[in-house]
């Protein structure tokens, strides 16, 4: 199996691979089931490595911190620092009382140490909001950020899981101040969930910001093994409460039902054909993939070489019905 390649991220100068290893599955099971350890998790992270994987993605509220310890841990036995692009997020308590989470200078400036000492790290790559602050003037959030990259601690800033005029205002913000702007947008988005295209898209093209979506199989559903009435769950769907938040609508499921149709018509898993479907999806940078078995990997590798017609995209996005407002 070939590796993959390397995209730029967004306007800047920065390489990533095509896909992103999302870290969250890697950690301490004492409060989800389904994530692994680190002996469980070396052999997938070191696979992942081997099929190209450069980008790895987690944030310092993963297993109450224990994701980033197991990805300090793990990326340097695997690969090189000046090869790795390691980003983490910040919002989530990660201490108790009112200054243990959200965006403010005093939180932002503690997690981020907190994080690289985790990390084993002088510096991340990508440091990310995790989400919006109502509760903080964006003004001290841009400013505590661009400090963050200056003092070298970050190398770029990036964003996740906003509105879009949240996403303007925070980057008007920065071009107004002269301080450092968001270089990647972190947003749901998958063959379950396109309402993302309506506005934080076409301004994150307009503007060259990378997009690098979670959730790219909608916590599983697009492998097409779960049906209509509920059969086919997993360990993680079976103790994943947000999953059914978020999917189950019976358009859902025609989407699905599409995507599986498609899939052996081309001879391959359903699972690669919705990560080459959003690879093809204008802006889109590098989808940031959960995995829990060597499978998840390779399939996700296989999906970056392989090439949909553009009858097949049409017939994928053709079931979509948006969610409600």
């Amino acid at each position: 199996m070939e590796t993959m390649g390397q995209v730029r991220l967004g306007a800047t100068g920065l390489h990533v691979s095509q896909l992103a290893l999302g870290m969250m599955s890697f950690g301490d099971n004492s409060r989800r089931d389904w994530v692994l350890d680190d002996a469980a998790s070396e052999p997938i992270v070191k696979r992942a490595v081997e099929l190209g994987f450069t980008f790895f993605d987690v944030a310092d509220m993963y297993a109450a911190g224990a994701s980033e310890v197991v990805t300090g841990r793990l990326l340097r036995k695997l690969i090189s620092r000046e090869e790795a692009v390691l980003a983490t997020k910040v919002f989530y308590p990660t201490t108790p009382g009112p200054n243990g989470g959200g965006l403010s200078r005093k939180h932002i400036l503690a997690a981020v140490d907190a994080s690289l000492a985790r990390l084993q790290t002088d510096y991340v790559d990508l440091y990310q909001i995790h989400r919006w602050d109502p509760h903080t003037p964006i003004e001290e959030t841009m400013e505590a950020l661009h400090d963050v990259v200056r003092s070298g601690k970050a190398r770029y800033i990036g964003a996740s899981t906003m509105a879009a005029w949240q996403f303007a205002k925070a980057q008007a913000t920065a071009e107004r101040h002269g301080w450092t702007r968001f270089v990647s947008m972190q947003n749901h988005y998958n063959l379950l969930y396109r309402d993302e295209e309506r506005e934080m898209i076409p301004l994150c093209r307009d503007q060259g910001v990378g997009i690098i979506p979670y959730s790219p199989l909608a916590r599983g559903l697009l492998a097409g093994q779960r049906t209509r009435d509920g059969g086919g769950r997993t360990t993680r769907s079976q103790a994943d409460p947000i999953l059914d938040a978020l999917y189950g609508r019976d358009e859902d499921f025609d989407v699905i039902e599409r995507l599986v149709e498609v899939s052996r018509e081309r001879g391959e898993p359903a699972a690669r054909v919705a990560l080459a479907w959003l690879l093809h999806r204008p802006g889109v940078t590098a989808p940031i993939l959960g995995a829990t078995k060597l499978a998840h990997v390779e399939d996700a590798a296989a999906a970056c070489a392989l090439t949909l017609s553009a009858e097949e995209l049409t017939r994928l996005e053709e079931p979509y019905r948006p969610h409600p407002a």
